[in-house]
């Protein structure tokens, strides 16, 4: 793989991370001007439909969004949009930088689910950094006192369980789908419940409220398109340490349009995490590349 298509790789990485971050920023505005929950994940599923048909359109095709799995994506689907509750819900109940940083926990329970569900071999050098990000997830959030809301932290640290169990379908679902596949009909599937629920809690707003509801939408498909197009330059294991940037935007977002700074507990703690997940992304490769080498079981390292 040429240093070229990596360093495409990387800044693809970087694009969709600050999309998301603009996201995370745009969704505590409008729940700052009245919007709820079911709305701001009916908006962002139904405006990001247009960015994937195109990619879709200039890349392999709508034929490539046919499905002999309809089941399994009705699964993703549900399992998805669970998720986004939780993602978004501690967007709106935390600090950005707050959130953003539980949201480094997410190879942190990859690991503890990778090893208990799916019975992979983890060796000691991994459940140490597993214990040492939750000792930094522990600083940051400082139990007992009312640096953050318990609650928040739950509803946190559940998105980072979450999207640590999408990236397990994700990966399951890979050996017979396509990305845009799987893009396409999480989207699609997402609509039809959230416009029910959207039925029993529509509010009016004024015109500036649904022109930020619909950017999410957009922001949040551009972002969707960044991530999987990043992967087609560079391997995950690469691009994956561009996600801690995101502290950066949040950070600066949270100062700029709502006068929050981390607190400093948060700057003791977040960098233990991100040491943490950073292992755990650096081991995993280095297990694949010994995989991948002629070697025999005896001579590999224990994980």
């Amino acid at each position: 793989m040429s240093s070229d298509r990596i360093l495409h790789g990387l800044a693809l990485r970087l694009i969709a991370i600050l999309m998301l971050s603009t996201m995370g920023a745009l969704i505590k505005l409008v729940e700052m001007r009245g919007a709820n929950l079911i709305e701001i994940m009916l908006f962002r599923q139904f405006f990001a439909i247009p960015f994937i048909l195109v990619w879709v359109a200039m890349g392999p095709g709508f034929a490539s969004l046919r499905t002999r799995h309809f089941g399994m994506h009705l699964t993703r689907s549900a399992v998805g949009l669970t998720g986004m509750v939780f993602n978004f819900g501690a967007v709106m109940l935390l600090p950005l930088a707050e959130a953003t940083t539980l949201s480094f926990t997410v190879p942190i329970f990859a690991t503890l689910l990778g090893a208990l569900v799916l019975k992979e071999p983890t060796g000691w050098h991994r459940w140490g950094a597993v214990l040492a990000g939750f000792v930094g997830v522990l600083i940051v959030v400082q139990p007992g006192t009312s640096h953050i809301p318990l609650g928040g932290t739950l509803v946190g640290l559940t998105a980072a369980l979450f999207v640590a169990i999408v990236a397990i379908q994700l990966r399951q679902m890979g050996r017979t789908e396509s990305p845009a596949t799987t893009v396409f009909w999480f989207s699609t599937l997402s609509v039809p419940p959230l416009a029910i629920g959207y039925a029993f809690v529509a509010a009016p707003h004024d015109w500036q409220t649904f022109a930020l509801l619909i950017l999410i939408g957009f922001v949040g498909g551009g972002a969707q398109l960044a991530l999987t197009a990043a992967l087609r330059f560079a391997p995950v294991s690469t691009v994956v340490p561009m996600d801690y940037s995101s502290l950066i935007w949040a950070t600066l977002y949270g100062y700029l349009l709502f006068g929050v700074l981390p607190g400093p507990w948060t700057w003791v703690g977040a960098p233990i995490i991100i040491a943490s997940g950073l292992y755990i992304v650096w081991r995993e490769r280095r297990r694949g590349l010994l995989r991948a080498s002629p070697v025999t079981a005896a001579d590999e390292p224990a994980p």
